[in-house]
């Protein structure tokens, strides 16, 4: 199935769909953009193609915001080098954060652009998901439970490290 061939508002298989998915959805974000992900392993974040596709979401719009939290932010702070480096550049337009221990429970992961368009993987060990543009209520939803992982998450990964 090609990126041409992916149905939104169906249940699709596949890493490779879940990837293309992922960048339809990012290229559709025009202010903001709320990632929740366990670790970032699966979706592709350390490429090269998500590096300039999110850096153009943040080059596009002055007040564009970016926030992401992950369950653990060891794999992004290590492997994904262009990505780290972005919250350094735009550590004033991007926020990650890491959630603490009652937050770990969660196992699907999801992106949500604009408040309408989201693609959301059920469980995080099977490439099953679904992707919808204009979807407003179930992108409400969705909304709702970033909102309460927001409220469990335990520190703010900074770009930079502090040190006396």
């Amino acid at each position: 199935m090609s990126e041409s061939e992916l149905q939104p508002n169906s249940v699709i298989l596949g890493e490779r769909n879940y990837e293309a998915a992922l960048e339809l959805v990012i290229a559709k974000a025009e202010n903001e953009l709320l990632i929740f992900d366990q670790d970032f392993v699966h979706g592709d974040y350390a490429s090269i193609k998500r590096f300039y596709l999110i850096q153009h979401f943040l080059n596009t719009d002055p007040l564009s915001k970016l926030t992401i939290i992950l369950q653990s932010a060891e794999h992004f702070v290590n492997n994904c080098p262009r990505l780290f480096e972005l919250l350094k550049l735009y550590n004033h337009k991007i926020t990650v954060y890491e959630t603490n221990d009652a937050a770990k429970v969660a196992m699907d992961c999801f992106v949500i652009a604009d408040k309408r368009h989201y693609l959301h993987r059920f469980h995080i060990d099977q490439a099953r998901f679904k992707f919808a543009f204009d979807d407003k209520i179930e992108a409400a939803n969705l909304n709702m439970r970033f909102n309460e992982l927001l409220d469990e998450t335990s520190e703010v990964v900074s770009a930079t490290k502090l040190g006396i």
